[in-house]
């Protein structure tokens, strides 16, 4: 199975990249982040690199969203591309971690269980 990737994220992955990221900042400070977001341009990065970076450790297969990922891979539909936020550099943003995984966690999941060098679009900022 290969992967197939959307040119750009659903409409509803800035909602749940808003939800996430509440839960570790200001909303504030959150709807700057998710502007910019918006505004990135498409970028590239393999699916151990994320995880490495932000620290997550690979969901297993059988994960419920991670094999929802997976069979659309085997149907042949395309998955949105993941949306990132670097741990620090932000005002108002402080995390420990080096990278924060706003939306598509399970997606980078369910990437790397098919190539863990396979290239995954994602926007970073």
């Amino acid at each position: 199975m290969k992967e197939h990737w959307k040119d750009e994220p659903d409409d509803h992955d800035y909602p749940a990249a808003f939800d996430y990221l509440t839960l570790v900042a200001p909303e504030e400070t959150v709807t700057g982040l998710v502007a910019q977001l918006k505004q990135a341009d498409l970028t590239h990065r393999k699916a151990k690199d994320i995880l490495r970076a932000s620290r997550l450790k690979l969901l297993p297969e059988d994960n419920a969203h991670v094999a929802k990922d997976l069979e659309k891979v085997k149907d042949g539909k395309a998955l949105s591309p993941v949306l990132l936020v670097r741990g620090h550099g932000h005002p108002g943003f402080a995390t420990a971690d080096d990278l924060v995984i706003a939306d598509g966690y399970h997606r980078v999941c369910a990437s790397y269980h098919l190539d863990e060098n396979a290239d995954i679009p994602c926007k970073l900022i």
